[in-house]
């Protein structure tokens, strides 16, 4: 089982690569705060769906395989505090009125899809997933508590747990042999252009 990291301060640390990230600025205009605040709030609920769904899939492929109990136990934690972090987006959903996102049904069917398709392959083709999608998740975290940490610190404080959990399974799947998985290279690059494709959708529609 992955062992969460030592909280990070809200203020995630300075480098060359993320301070060249670009930071949505506030957009212009009355309700302006109240849309970018709609957009973080679906994009990361969109997230968390399909993470919980990608973990769920690939336990549903290792449990009862001889040989597997460990990786099948791994899967069914990570997707724990994976639900974790989806149960209090969606509270934030229904408290500030905020819709999900429509793609919601074809992000559930991708997010099988890939947990069960990397699962199958092989237990380190899985961990490839896993840490594709967390640097990109964790990246996006990062981005979201540098634009946010001033105007809300609340929420940049929560969103630095969960960004501390998201390395903390990151980490667990490169000390699980994630860049030994056939085609890595590859298989890496496809799932991080489509997890950033898929979080420009969700926060537009």
């Amino acid at each position: 089982m992955p062992a969460p990291r030592d909280p990070d301060p809200v203020i995630p640390p300075s480098d060359s690569v993320h301070d060249a990230r670009r930071i949505p600025l506030p957009r212009p205009g009355r309700g302006a705060s109240k849309r970018r605040r709609d957009e973080i709030l679906r994009v990361d609920h969109a997230g968390e769906y399909a993470a919980v769904h990608i973990y769920r899939a690939q336990q549903a492929v290792f449990a009862g395989r001889k040989g597997k109990d460990a990786i099948a136990a791994d899967m069914e934690e990570m997707g724990r505090q994976e639900q974790v972090h989806l149960d209090r987006f969606n509270a934030l959903l229904n408290a500030e009125r905020v819709r999900p996102t429509v793609m919601t049904p074809i992000w559930r069917l991708a997010a099988l899809t890939l947990g069960a398709g990397t699962a199958l392959i092989s237990e380190k083709a899985a961990h490839a997933c896993t840490e594709a999608v967390e640097a990109v998740i964790e990246e996006h975290y990062a981005d979201q508590i540098a634009e946010v940490r001033d105007q809300d610190p609340a929420l940049a404080a929560e969103l630095t747990v969960f960004r501390d959990e998201e390395l903390a399974h990151h980490d667990h799947a490169v000390e699980h042999g994630s860049r030994d998985a056939p085609a890595y290279e590859l298989l890496s690059a496809v799932i991080k252009a489509g997890c950033r494709v898929a979080i420009k959708v969700s926060e537009r529609v």
